[in-house]
C-alpha cells in the first residue's frame, strides 16, 4: 500500500491543538495509527498506509473541530478522538451547559447523558471513576442555576466514612462535610469561578448536605445531585428520591462496583435502578471503561477489575 503523505488543511489553532505541547498529541496519533504526523504550517501532513491515514485524518478533524470552537484540547480529548476514529463512532457535538462557555461531551455516552439530563426529571448516571458522571451533572446544574431555571443547586453525598455522624468533627456543617464534597467543589470552581461560587453559597443558592440532613425536607425548584449514591442505603435512597418537590430535578450518580457499606446488599443504587428504570420521566445512563477520560491508566485499571469480577462470577 502507498505510504505517500496526505496534507490536511487546518487553522493555526487547530494545527497547534493536533500537535500538542512538545508534540505530545501528535505522538499519540502516530502510535495509534502507525503514521507520521508533521505540522509544516497551514495544517498537518500524515504519512502512512491508506487505512492509517484515513483513521488518523478522522481523529485530526475531530480534534480540529473542538479547537476551532475555542475548546481546550487535553490528552483525554485526543484519546477519545482516536478511539472514535478506530471504532467508526460519531464524535459527539457540543452542548451549552454552564457559564464556562460550553462543556463538550467527550464520548457518545457523555452526550447521551447530557441529553437525558435535559429531558428527564430524574437521571441515574452509573459507571466507573473518570467517566465524567459528576462533572457533567454539576455543569448541567450550574447552567440551570445561571439561567434562572432553578432557584438552588443542592449537592448531597452519603458520608459513609463518618457513619452519617458528623458531630464529632470540628466546625460548622459546611466545614464538617466539605472534605466529602471536594470533587464537587472542584467542578463548581472550574465552571463558575471561585468568586461566584462563594457568593452563591453565601446567598444559599448552592447548598451542600449529607443525605441524612435532607430527611423531612421538600426540595422545590432545585437541581439536586446525589453523588456516590452506591453508598446510600435502600432506606436513604427512597428518602432522598421522595424529597423532590415542585419544579425540581435530580441526578443520582455512582459506581455500583465501589460500595463501601458493611452490607453490600443494602446499597440502594442498584435497587432503585431496578425498580425505576423504564418509569416515565426517569432515564438511566450506563458508562463503561471506554468512557473513562482521565489518565489512560484509569481505563486499564477499570478493565482489569471488571475482568476479575467477571472471572469470579460477581455481578457488576
Amino acid at each position: 500500500m502507498s505510504r505517500a503523505p496526505e496534507f490536511v488543511t487546518l487553522s493555526d489553532a487547530a494545527a497547534r491543538a493536533v500537535a500538542g505541547a512538545n508534540s505530545r498529541h501528535a505522538a499519540l496519533i502516530e502510535d495509534a495509527f502507525d503514521v507520521l504526523v508533521e505540522t509544516p504550517g497551514g495544517g498537518v501532513s500524515l504519512t502512512g498506509d491508506s487505512k492509517g491515514r484515513a483513521q488518523a485524518k478522522k481523529a485530526v478533524h475531530a480534534i480540529a473541530a473542538r479547537a476551532d470552537q475555542g475548546l481546550e484540547i487535553a490528552e483525554a480529548d485526543v484519546r477519545v478522538a482516536i478511539g472514535n476514529a478506530k471504532s467508526g463512532g460519531a464524535v459527539p457535538g457540543v452542548l451549552p451547559v454552564g457559564r464556562r462557555g460550553q462543556v463538550a461531551p467527550k464520548t457518545a455516552m457523555q452526550a447521551e447523558y447530557l441529553q437525558a439530563l435535559a429531558k428527564c426529571e430524574l437521571v441515574f448516571g452509573l459507571g466507573p471513576a473518570g467517566t465524567g458522571k459528576t462533572f457533567l451533572a454539576v455543569a448541567h446544574g450550574a447552567g440551570l442555576l445561571l439561567r434562572g431555571e432553578v432557584d438552588r443547586l443542592i449537592v448531597s453525598r452519603p458520608a459513609v466514612e463518618a457513619g452519617e455522624r458528623l458531630g464529632f468533627l470540628p466546625g460548622d456543617l459546611t466545614e464538617k462535610v466539605d472534605p466529602y464534597m471536594a470533587p464537587v467543589w472542584e467542578a463548581l470552581t472550574d465552571i463558575l469561578g471561585a468568586d461566584q461560587l462563594r457568593r452563591r453559597r453565601e446567598k444559599g443558592e448552592i447548598e451542600v448536605a449529607p443525605i441524612a440532613f435532607l430527611r423531612g425536607r421538600t426540595l422545590a425548584h432545585a437541581f439536586v445531585i446525589v453523588d456516590e449514591a452506591q453508598n446510600a442505603t435502600r432506606l436513604q435512597m427512597k428518602m432522598v428520591l421522595t424529597r423532590l418537590g415542585e419544579g425540581a430535578r435530580m441526578v443520582v450518580t455512582g459506581d455500583p462496583t465501589q460500595i463501601d457499606l458493611v452490607n453490600i446488599r443494602d446499597s440502594g443504587l442498584a435497587h432503585a435502578v431496578g425498580l425505576l428504570e423504564g418509569v416515565k420521566g426517569i432515564a438511566v445512563t450506563r458508562f463503561s471503561a471506554e468512557d473513562v477520560v482521565r489518565h489512560p491508566l484509569v481505563e486499564r485499571i477499570v478493565r482489569a477489575y471488571d475482568a476479575d469480577a467477571a472471572k469470579a462470577g460477581r455481578a457488576i
